[in-house]
């Protein structure tokens, strides 16, 4: 089909048959026809298209998305976005489908070595270096930065997120949601193990564009501890590991605004010094234990255990799906085509697990140890929302995110 038509001939097609057709083009593509005419424009930009371009099966495009970073100097690293596919189980295939995108740094304090990646929720992903956060679309380039939090800290008090970063999708008030879990305590050196901390919970409504503070029982909520690779976005709700008398999945609905804790396998506690990781395996939620980097391994005690929740939110539906030889890395990465566990290793490669013929590879990816991530993504027209930047903390932060103007036109 030649796209460059007259706009006649395009109103003689059907409907229907050009967005089918549309349907099957990558989004690089559709960006470009609607430079062409303003009837493939408004098709390409309506809500209805992007609807149907974001829920398509009619063709298998996922992509894996890696963030990793590698060290150009001294304490100074280059945070690289990578686009990759492979199309058999061939884990050494992974291809480059677009140029690398590199990441500046978000603020001008300091350079972290690991930005963290959050999502994807609707083709839409954020990325924070715990001081500030963007959202942006991997696939249109489209960004937005969001302002800082009002709430201050007390002088002499610090405010520490410890990984607590959620972001999801209200279907009922069709808006994006961040939620920040976070504890502030004394700065060193007034800081006492054994003061209190209290904690705080703040959601960022992207439709309002601003921050409120969300109330909670302060004494039962749990603490919420990061591990690499555990937090998740699964069934609309946002998941971390956190500390109640034993060790749980804090679960936050970002519809109903409501924390719930999921207990883990009752072989997981807080004294067994696993570590620990959530992957979607089945379209079942997941949880790898892991023994992680340990001095002296043994064998017995630190094989990895996968568990699978067959029926979500229901602690006895628990299984226990494989159980493998210990994995003495520093994280469990993702799980591709259901039987590839894709594994960072201390030294700072990627490492492939054979579910089911427990066969361990080598892959062709190298990074910075502690910075590996990868998420499974499907690019999607999704807009990302825009409002007027008044703020100078935003104008900052949106001047230094040159990379999200890739120019898609090449």
């Amino acid at each position: 089909m030649h796209i460059a038509m007259a706009d006649g001939n395009m109103k003689n097609l059907c409907n229907d048959m050009v967005i089918n057709i549309f349907l099957r083009i990558p989004v690089k593509s559709l960006i470009r026809f609607k430079c062409i005419s303003k009837i493939l424009y408004d098709l390409i930009q309506s809500s209805v298209f992007i609807n149907l371009q974001s829920n398509r099966t009619i063709i298998k495009d996922e992509l894996i998305l890696l963030k990793r970073s590698i060290k150009v100097a001294p304490r100074e690293y280059n945070n690289v976005l990578s686009f990759l596919s492979s199309h058999d189980d061939n884990i050494n295939d992974l291809k480059p489908v677009y140029p690398d995108l590199y990441i500046p740094r978000l603020t001008s304090r300091h350079g972290h070595l690991c930005y963290e990646t959050v999502g994807p929720c609707n083709g839409l992903v954020a990325l924070t270096d715990f001081d500030a956060i963007v959202l942006f679309n991997p696939a249109t380039r489209n960004y937005r930065a969001l302002p800082p939090s009002p709430f201050k800290c007390k002088v002499r008090f610090h405010r520490s997120m410890n990984g607590g970063l959620g972001f999801g999708y209200d279907w009922i008030a069709n808006d994006y949601k961040f939620v920040k879990i976070s504890e502030i305590f004394r700065d060193p050196p007034q800081w006492h193990p054994n003061e209190d901390r209290e904690k705080t919970v703040e959601i960022y409504d992207l439709n309002i564009g601003s921050w409120r503070v969300f109330n909670y029982d302060t004494e039962e909520f749990p603490g919420v501890h990061w591990f690499p690779c555990f937090e998740i976005l699964y069934k609309g709700a946002y998941h971390w590991c956190a500390y109640a008398e034993t060790k749980i999945i804090l679960c936050f609905d970002m519809t109903t605004e409501i924390f719930r804790p999921i207990k883990m396998p009752h072989t997981c506690h807080s004294y067994d010094a696993k570590r620990y990781s959530l992957v979607v395996l089945n379209e079942s939620l997941t949880l790898i234990c892991y023994a992680g980097k340990q001095t002296e391994p043994d064998p017995i005690r630190d094989l990895t255990d996968i568990w699978m929740m067959k029926e979500y939110g229901v602690y006895e539906s628990w299984i226990k799906k494989y159980t493998i030889k210990p994995l003495y890395i520093e994280a469990p990465l993702l799980l591709l085509k259901d039987h590839l566990l894709l594994l960072q290793s201390t030294s700072g490669l990627v490492m492939s697990n054979d579910l089911t013929s427990d066969k361990l590879e080598e892959v062709n990816l190298f990074s910075s140890a502690h910075s590996f991530r990868m998420i499974i993504y499907k690019e999607c027209l999704t807009p990302v929302p825009k409002v007027e930047e008044t703020v100078e903390y935003n104008s900052m932060i949106l001047e230094k995110v040159y990379l999200f103007n890739f120019n898609l036109m090449n």
